[in-house]
């Protein structure tokens, strides 16, 4: 079984977390659209990227980032966890996971909560299988402008 290493974010992983955006999580975002928001990001310290790499390739990244509400303690927020196809039922996802709580717990959050989309249910499962509790359903409402 091969390694994998987690570390930070770094703007040469632009692209590969571009692809695990479009092949795995099926999101219409360009890479120039991806390249300037992680620019963004990253200057942020409200947010937490980081990548799970093996033999020099990113095969996986988690994106976190702080949950601030006036009805509960401080929590982080995942806004998007995903392993290339290739690498999944390995650990990566849960090293990504793991490290995303450590940053959260170094950083004062009394918790880490996420939204993942109905149909996702191995997703689910894996949340389930990491600690994380079915809170409630949700209907996710937006307006684009």
């Amino acid at each position: 079984m091969m390694e994998w290493i987690v570390r930070k974010y770094q703007t040469e992983d632009a692209q590969s977390i571009w692809e695990l955006n479009t092949k795995e999580l099926g999101y219409v975002f360009s890479l120039e659209e991806t390249e300037e928001k992680l620019a963004r990001l990253t200057n942020n310290p409200s947010h937490c990227l980081l990548v799970a790499e093996m033999q020099g390739k990113v095969v996986g990244y988690i994106h976190g980032n702080d949950y601030e509400v006036v009805y509960m303690p401080s929590f982080k927020n995942i806004m998007g966890l995903a392993v290339a196809k290739d690498y999944q039922h390995q650990g990566i996802g849960k090293s990504l996971l793991m490290a995303l709580e450590q940053w959260a717990k170094e950083t004062g959050a009394k918790g880490v909560r996420l939204v993942s989309g109905g149909e996702r249910f191995a997703a689910h499962q894996f949340y389930e299988n990491c600690g994380y509790q079915k809170k409630k359903m949700q209907a996710n409402f937006r307006k684009e402008f």
